[in-house]
């Protein structure tokens, strides 16, 4: 649980005296090693405006990596560990394009600064009056409104919405204990064109979803499944999975669909293993990757793929062996070549990394990789080059 934050602190930290409070503190190193004395500082010089000051430049420095030009920004712990990463709500806000945007759980604002950027109108409303409160200051572009998410006080505006993931502190991936309840959200906006962002692992099969279910990652992590209503989804498209990723500064993605081709060959392992990203995978889109890019499948119902290039961008491992999986076969073999670091992926078997990694006893000097999945009936461990992105 982070700091509680209240309207009056909101006051004073969008103060000048607040402001240049804030810019004495963040010349602090405030990491663990210091954090004692820094906040003793603090508490000298600002007294009970220490906690409040402390937790606002410390959240500054998390959201740093998440969220562009958010430096000045106001943040609660749990708001910022729900924000949208900017390339995601860009790519979003592209999508949807100049068409007039309702933000119904804007929260501190992640969503509604890409949104302004693409559209002339956007409304944003939350009930809690902090939050919307630091919304006011980070996006001041926006409209705002203090509004319950499940009483619409919009028209003729697409619906964007973020229902918070903890039900009693917890996460869940239950759609019903969402906040407020994804079938009751639904059931609201019956009729409007609607995006609901949502947790990779949401149980979706309660839902009966008309539109399209997109899963989205970022940077090889899988950051949210997104719900297209039909309105919205691409004519044909009930599946797609949006693979984003930042190269040298630069916004870069790829959509696969399930409108794509899907037919691949059915041939031997080639000389690379390609682990398809993850929203790829969980979007069920690995044929029609594979196809689109020239791969096959190592087996059928195992997501591996394998080629003899690897799509750029793309992370992929050389096939250097393969043998019979087993333990004893795998260290003899990876001691032959003098392995003293290993990467272990696995699909298919039941092996644990963590617990093989100590058991295979490497002394050597070489790192490796190992593929350990199964084709047909039968374990096998292709034995790789440590995996490289093609294109880096």
């Amino acid at each position: 649980m982070g700091y509680s934050f209240s309207l009056a602190d909101i006051e004073y930290l969008t103060s000048p005296q607040g402001a240049h409070a804030l810019e004495e503190v963040a010349a602090l190193e405030l990491s663990t090693r210091t954090h004692l004395a820094d906040l003793g500082r603090v508490r000298a010089r600002f007294g009970d405006r220490a906690a409040v000051l402390v937790e606002t430049v410390q959240l500054r420095r998390r959201a740093a990596g998440k969220l562009d030009d958010a430096g000045g920004w106001l943040f609660t712990d749990d708001a910022l560990q729900q924000s949208t990463p900017t390339l995601v709500a860009r790519r979003r806000a592209a999508r949807l394009g100049d068409r007039p945007v309702h933000d119904v759980t804007c929260s501190i604002g992640a969503e509604l600064a890409a949104l302004t950027a693409a559209s002339s109108v956007v409304l944003g409303s939350d009930l809690d009056p902090v939050r919307l409160a630091m919304a006011r200051h980070n996006v001041p572009r926006a409209a705002l409104v203090r509004a319950d998410a499940l009483h619409p006080c919009s028209r003729d505006t697409v619906v964007v919405a973020d229902p918070a993931r903890r039900a009693g502190g917890r996460r869940t991936h239950d759609p019903a204990r969402l906040e407020p309840p994804l079938p009751a959200l639904l059931d609201a906006w019956e009729g409007r064109d609607l995006v609901v962002k949502c947790a990779p692992g949401l149980d979706f099969s309660s839902l009966d979803w008309a539109g399209e279910i997109e899963v989205v990652s970022l940077d090889g992590a899988v950051r949210e499944a997104c719900l297209w209503s039909p309105g919205l989804a691409q004519p044909g498209v009930t599946r797609r999975a949006s693979v984003l990723r930042t190269e040298r500064g630069v916004d870069a993605w790829e959509d696969v669909t399930d409108a794509d081709p899907d037919d691949i060959p059915e041939r031997a392992p080639g000389r690379w293993i390609v682990d398809p990203d993850g929203a790829i995978v969980r979007a069920g889109l690995v044929r029609h990757f594979a196809a689109r890019h020239g791969l096959w499948q190592l087996d059928p119902r195992i997501a591996y793929l394998t080629g003899d290039r690897v799509p750029e961008g793309m992370r992929g491992f050389r096939v250097l062996d393969r043998i019979k999986f087993s333990e004893k076969a795998l260290r003899q073999e990876l001691t032959r070549r003098d392995c003293g670091s290993v990467e272990i992926l696995v699909r298919g078997v039941d092996v644990d990394p963590a617990v093989l990694r100590p058991r295979l006893k490497l002394r050597g000097s070489a790192p490796l990789a190992v593929v350990i999945t199964r084709i047909g009936r039968a374990g096998v461990a292709f034995v790789c080059e440590p995996g490289a992105v093609a294109g880096a």
